[in-house]
């Protein structure tokens, strides 16, 4: 058997893999699955010494990354519209077999993946010797690059209606100690509450980008409206922030680092938590301090009782 044959089993593997997760409900395994494959295909499409497959080839490869990566985005968000249905995801699966043949339309209307690094879970942490030289050339124009996540003014949701009896909880974002804050790009934070098995309970929320940086601190001063009842959230569950920033050599936004709340930390007033190094480790297995210094985040959580 060939190379390239056996390059696409692998990606046919690898699909199959992920759409049976995704099947039984394991979102967070079938996410993992559909971004390492989109990268893997997207590593395909950008290689420029590569002759194994066409020019036409590559384009559906990119097309295949896209939806792989609508899927992954619907599954994160568990409360959102679903912009690509499984069952129309597995029709790809024959496409990905036959690649080398296939010559039909693409059966949906979707454009190659731009050409831009997509990172598999757990890829950013080889990156980190690069952290310096990315920062340092954060003085480029913005124009120049491509457009990142999210928007300015983030995602954020408006608070649940009260119900009698039970508890919302908002939690002020004040601000995050780093020892580089001043170079980050476009920071800002992502929110989501998660069971113990990493699953999403709630939408993930982000916050718009920071836009004031002191010494060693980004600064949000920014509220966040948990998405669901204090006394609805399971044993086990923890809300979670990730503090994304934009990486203009590389033209991505990468995860800097984590951190993340447990339900007995859930009490009016101040809290500072500890920071996490990356890959975000949703079920909170393997936890390394991002630094020894005393730097952390600052929240202030409020709780509404509807008596």
């Amino acid at each position: 058997m060939s190379d390239v044959n056996k390059t696409v089993q692998k990606w046919q593997a690898s699909f199959k893999k992920g759409t049976d997760f995704d099947s039984w409900g394991q979102l967070v395994e079938a996410i993992d699955e559909y971004q390492i494959l989109a990268r893997q295909l997207q590593k395909e499409v950008q290689s420029t010494n590569s002759s194994d497959f066409t020019e036409e080839q590559k384009k559906t490869l990119g097309k295949i990354a896209t939806c792989l990566e609508m899927r992954s985005a619907s599954l994160q968000c568990t409360q959102s519209k679903e912009e690509l249905k499984l069952e129309d995801l597995k029709k790809l699966e024959t496409i990905i077999k036959n690649i080398l043949s296939y010559n039909k339309e693409f059966p949906f209307d979707v454009q190659p993946v731009p050409l831009r690094k997509i990172l598999a879970p757990g890829e950013e942490e080889n990156l980190e010797v690069e952290e310096e030289e990315d920062a340092a050339a954060g003085a480029g124009s913005a124009e120049t690059f491509l457009p990142r996540a999210p928007a300015l003014q983030g995602t954020l949701l408006p608070r649940l209606p009260s119900e009698p009896g039970m508890t919302l909880l908002t939690i002020k974002i004040a601000k995050i100690g780093l020892k580089d804050a001043g170079q980050c790009i476009d920071p800002y934070m992502t929110i989501s509450v998660k069971d113990s098995n990493g699953v999403d309970l709630n939408p993930v929320q982000d916050t718009p980008v920071a836009t004031r940086k002191e010494d060693t601190y980004v600064h949000f001063s920014v509220d966040v409206e948990i998405q669901r009842h204090v006394e609805k959230l399971p044993k086990g569950a923890a809300i979670f922030f990730e503090f994304k920033h934009y990486k203009p050599k590389k033209r991505f936004t990468s995860t800097k680092c984590f951190a993340f709340m447990e339900m007995d930390e859930i009490k009016p007033g101040p809290i500072v938590i500890e920071l996490y190094k990356k890959p975000t480790d949703f079920k909170r297995k393997k936890l390394q301090l991002l630094t020894k210094k005393p730097l952390y985040l600052h929240l202030h959580q409020t709780l509404h009782k509807d008596s």
